[in-house]
């Protein structure tokens, strides 16, 4: 995800300097923010099994008498369960969810080093952390996991399930895997992942893999593969954003902190140089990533979004598709080109040839996949 960092925009400072600051949604506060430990083992579709599996999960709001006032958030890659950190704006006034009516739950992905079990989780049948041992889970094995949560929160329908990138795979799993369980979802920036997306996250791999601190997985805590992780973090980076706007931040101006891309070297040599603008900008994001995030869930993570893919094993169509009861908004975004807006299109009208009732909005912005992030209000209006 999707994924900027929060305030993270270097190349947004000079336009802040003349920008009155707009006013603000305060972020919500959880109602209640914990664990939940399934009480039996989870078979996953690779074939393997989880035992003592905890979901980390934040509530906000109060669950009516009816229980018909659920809403499932799920988050994109390197997101959490606190949804009121990174999507503050839906639940502002007259948004798209109300602290007043909903009862919102957002669950963090089992792989994340958030709170849900992981590759630093201990292994209860070794008693030693899973590293590389951590098996493959995918989205469908997320969205069954959550289930058992809202089960046991007396959950039995969903007014709505959203999510942008990983979040909207989720979103749109839900639907198929328990259609009476969901009335609506809204799926942002969402198709399987193309060739371009599949290139990009295998080289933000082997960036975390050849870093010598990467130890096959088997890397300590206080001593990870730093430099693999901040490099594959900038290579995503590339990818949540658009051509236009990094030329409207940066162009070909040199770091902001006086480095020289032209100056003189003085020991002769001419292979590395000053930075320009836009290499500082992503050295920092990767700087600032490796503080709060964990390499081998990050593996764990890129994997969930590779490997998703619905009609994977389907007969048809009909056979995955036909099931969904849920009426399905899917919104692309026109400068997106991890998850370009032609394949959204496309994809929701794959989904509505048999029978499903889907709408397709396409949000306009500069900021590419990341746009449903960084421009929260336009999303909210669009879908208004």
């Amino acid at each position: 995800m999707a994924e900027t960092d929060k305030g993270v925009e270097a190349g947004a400072a000079k336009e802040a300097e003349n920008t009155p600051p707009k006013p603000r949604t305060p972020n919500p506060t959880p109602t209640y923010e914990g664990d939940y430990v399934l009480n039996e083992h989870l078979l996953l579709e690779c074939g393997r099994t989880l035992a003592g599996v905890t979901l980390h999960y934040a509530v906000y709001g109060k669950l009516n008498a009816a229980r018909d006032n659920a809403v499932l958030v799920c988050h994109a890659l390197s997101g959490s369960a606190l949804v009121g950190e990174w999507w503050p704006e839906v639940f502002g006034p007259g948004a798209l969810l109300s602290l007043e009516h909903d009862f919102v739950i957002c669950i963090n992905l089992l792989g994340s080093c958030y709170g849900s079990t992981g590759p630093s989780s201990v292994n209860p049948e070794t008693g030693e952390p899973y590293g590389a041992d951590f098996p493959l889970i995918s989205i469908h094995d997320n969205v069954r996991a959550q289930s058992k949560l809202l089960d046991s929160l007396g959950i039995r329908k969903l007014r709505l399930v959203m999510g942008g990138s990983l979040g909207g795979m989720q979103a749109l799993e839900w639907t198929i895997q328990f259609p009476i369980r969901v009335e609506k979802a809204l799926i942002v920036g969402v198709a399987p992942l193309g060739a371009m997306g599949l290139a990009l996250n295998h080289l933000q791999r082997e960036a975390i893999r050849h870093d010598p601190d990467w130890q096959n997985g088997g890397y300590l805590p206080q001593k990870p593969p730093r430099r693999g992780l901040s490099l594959a973090r900038q290579i995503a980076m590339l990818s949540y954003k658009s051509g236009p706007l990094l030329d409207e931040r940066f162009a070909r101006n040199p770091n902001r902190n006086g480095e020289n891309p032209w100056g003189l070297d003085d020991f002769g040599g001419g292979l590395i140089g000053g930075r320009f603008d836009i290499a500082g900008y992503l050295d920092e994001q990767g700087r600032r990533f490796v503080e709060r995030f964990e390499a081998n869930s990050y593996l764990a993570i890129l994997r969930t979004m590779d490997t998703w893919d619905p009609l994977r094993g389907s007969n048809s169509l009909q056979e995955t598709f036909g099931r969904i009861k849920a009426h399905l908004t899917f919104v692309g975004i026109n400068s997106d080109w991890l998850f370009p807006p032609g394949d959204v299109r496309r994809f929701a009208e794959t989904i509505r040839s048999v029978g499903v009732s889907i709408d397709y909005r396409e949000m306009t912005s500069d900021h590419g996949h990341d746009a449903f992030l960084a421009e929260q209000v336009d999303l909210v209006r669009l879908l208004q």
